[in-house]
């Protein structure tokens, strides 16, 4: 098995990050980022790597001074089921503690996965406006989503 290093991705990594989702975000599995969104957040991102490349990543964003939420969680095909990304989750859940984090959000159509990982079912109307308005709009399932809303305390 490969050797797998969890870090902070460089900017020079985003167009390898862009082909790893483009899949997913053509299905409407993950929503779109421009290459200078994703750049502008660059610090975000955790991205788990092999000698060949990156083979997965996702985002911790920020929501409020208690609450960050995990997106744009991928695993490239060849690797899912291999604990990529429960390792890449565990990862961001170890930042959001280092910084303060006290609960993080999830919107999801793996359920099982996150609840493996300690997240519970949440209703979608706990999830803060802000995030409908800068995100939810974006995607191509709007307004009638089912992803399921998940949160863990930390």
């Amino acid at each position: 098995m490969a050797r797998i290093v969890y870090q902070k991705p460089k900017l020079t990594d985003i167009p390898e990050m862009q082909r790893l989702v483009a899949e997913e975000v053509e299905r409407g599995v993950i929503l779109p980022r421009r290459d200078d969104e994703v750049a502008t957040n660059i610090r975000s991102y955790i991205v788990a790597r092999t000698d060949n490349g990156i083979i997965g990543y996702l985002a911790l964003h920020i929501h409020t001074a208690t609450l960050a939420e995990i997106r744009s969680l991928i695993v490239g095909r060849e690797w899912r089921g291999e604990g990529v990304g429960r390792a890449l989750v565990q990862e961001a859940l170890r930042e959001g503690r280092e910084l303060g984090v006290q609960s993080v959000l999830a919107l999801t159509y793996s359920r099982e996965f996150f609840e493996r990982l300690g997240f519970h079912e949440i209703e979608k109307r706990a999830i803060p406006e802000q995030k409908i308005w800068q995100d939810c709009i974006r995607c191509k399932h709007f307004p009638v989503c089912d992803e399921v809303a998940m949160m863990r305390t930390l």
